[in-house]
């Protein structure tokens, strides 16, 4: 198998700009014929990395649990919010102290619950779609927070 270069005898290659210069213009009447060009990133030269310090990649987004799946907290207090607009049933929800020491607005689901201030719950992520700013939700049958009763 012979290189390329050797089937165009009378061209001097010198450099990969010039390459690719070469290529696009044998290639121009025919574009499907040139392979796709590989990408490069923008090199720092050394007095930049002396300046400015290597490149920090930015630190992955953390959820509201901050990056934990689950975080155990203290029920402050429990409240019903409103939903947005085509919906109408109350929420039941609850102000809870996370042991990071926030304090965050979770959802209850299921019917009916057993909290009440002091309790210990845990929370787990999980957006409540109808409830503006509502991102966490408790965990039933975990801890103070009773299963869902079934219907009889």
């Amino acid at each position: 198998m012979a290189l390329w270069t050797e089937e165009l005898p009378g061209i001097v290659m010198a450099g990969a700009g010039r390459l690719w210069t070469l290529l696009r213009a044998l290639a121009a009447p025919c574009p499907a014929l040139l392979p796709p060009r590989p990408p490069t990133a923008a090199m720092a030269t050394l007095g930049q990395l002396h300046r400015l310090g290597r490149p920090r990649q930015p630190p992955p987004k953390l959820g509201p649990t901050a990056g934990r799946p689950q975080l155990k907290g203290v029920v402050l207090k429990t409240m019903i919010r409103k939903p947005k607009k085509p919906n109408s049933a109350n929420r039941k929800c609850a102000r809870v102290r996370l042991s990071t020491g926030k304090e965050v607005i979770c959802f209850i689901p299921g019917e009916g619950h057993n909290l009440q201030e002091h309790n210990i719950v845990l929370v787990e992520g999980g957006r409540t779609q109808d409830l503006p700013g509502v991102k966490l939700k408790v965990v039933r049958g975990k801890y103070d927070c009773a299963h869902v009763q079934r219907k009889k």
